[in-house]
């Protein structure tokens, strides 16, 4: 198997952007071109794929691909930390809830003039033992640190996106790129 027929990582493909993106503010590619461009690096499966985006680009101007880093690196929370924000999380709905009930039938007590049956056993009881195994399996599977490295990838993926909002933005204020039409309003369906 060739290097070509090689399988890409996200590192890769995130290293060619990078490489793109700077030669779009050196003004060595068009925006619409540089946009062709990131959309097929980011389509990449092969190294094959990857190969042609840069050929036609000095190697001189375009700085060594620095790897994205990993959203597992950015997560700097304690273990600890992250399991208790989790349990706060998982937790959190049951305890309003079971408060909120226990409120309700401590009400309902008050007003009769004695105990009344406790109910909220049958809110808090099941549900509570749901949460229970989903805990013990969530913590066992590392779910804590897992969710919180999917957050961080997601607010990758969102600074990304304001990153190349930006770019077309001032293209568009330059004229290199014309600004989107809007799109007209349709008149609502009666029936």
């Amino acid at each position: 198997m060739g290097r070509d027929e090689m399988r890409a990582a996200d590192a890769d493909r995130q290293a060619v952007a990078d490489q793109l993106r700077v030669a779009l503010e050196e003004g060595r590619l068009e925006l619409h071109e540089y946009d062709e461009r990131l959309q097929r690096a980011y389509a990449a499966k092969t190294y094959g794929d990857l190969a042609g985006l840069l050929t036609d680009l000095p190697a001189a101007t375009v700085p060594a691909p620095r790897p994205a880093p990993d959203a597992a690196l950015l997560v700097t929370a304690s273990d600890g930390e992250l399991t208790r924000r989790w349990l706060a999380e998982v937790w959190g709905s049951w305890v309003s809830v079971v408060g909120i009930t226990v409120a309700i039938w401590a009400v309902t007590c008050l007003a009769t003039g004695g105990l009344t049956y406790f109910w909220p056993v049958w809110v808090a009881g099941p549900w509570g033992l749901v949460l229970v195994f989903a805990t013990v399996s969530g913590l066992v599977g590392g779910e804590p640190r897992k969710r919180a490295v999917r957050r961080a990838r997601k607010e990758q993926a969102k600074q990304l996106k304001r990153e190349r909002r930006a770019l077309e933005a001032e293209a568009i204020s330059r004229g290199e790129l014309p600004a989107a039409p809007k799109k007209a309003k349709e008149p609502k369906k009666t029936r």
